[in-house]
């Protein structure tokens, strides 16, 4: 039996992560959703506002046996700038900023180290704001796994796909066609 597990991570647009995360060995689910807010059972259209402390994030469902939270994390500061504050690209606003939800003290722990190493790798401080899981709610049902339904729309082809070829040719050994 798997020993299931789950992280929430933010790193700017929830469409580019969902992609990523979704190819991962060991991953089992991927969800796009809102955490970090003050606005219950926020909409789209109130986070893009940016008026609610919510940040665009994915909920990703784990099999700790195959793939670790630590390695995850490795992934999540391949695939986004940790280093631009309340930004990804031209995606500007706090609902975009770089996030880990620790889910318990040993994710805390392993956030912790993995910013710090994250730190080695870019020019720039690492600004991934590191805080205790708070209240997660899933997005609307036609954000889950857009890039694979809408590979062709203008930010996928543009923003997502480099990120996931990237990720790709980076972990390929966790890859899953």
């Amino acid at each position: 039996m798997p020993s299931l597990q789950k992280a929430t991570l933010g790193g700017g647009c929830f469409w580019c992560l969902d992609a990523v995360f979704r190819k991962i060995r060991g991953v089992v689910q991927v969800e796009s959703g809102y955490c970090g807010g003050r606005t219950s059972d926020p909409t789209y259209e109130q986070i893009c506002s940016g008026q609610t402390g919510h940040a665009e994030v994915v909920r990703v469902m784990f099999d700790a046996d195959e793939i670790s939270f630590a390695e995850l994390l490795q992934i999540f500061f391949a695939i986004h700038d940790p280093t631009t504050l309340n930004r990804q690209g031209n995606d500007i606003g706090t609902q975009y900023r770089s996030v880990i939800f620790y889910h318990d003290e040993l994710q805390r722990q392993q956030a912790e180290a993995a910013i710090a190493a994250a730190g080695a790798l870019w020019d720039a401080p690492v600004v991934t704001e590191l805080a205790a899981l708070a209240p997660y709610y899933p997005a609307e049902d036609y954000h889950q796994d857009y890039f694979t339904q809408h590979p062709g729309q203008g930010y996928c082809a543009f923003v997502v796909a480099p990120k996931v070829v990237k990720a790709r040719q980076l972990f390929a050994a966790r890859w899953q066609n």
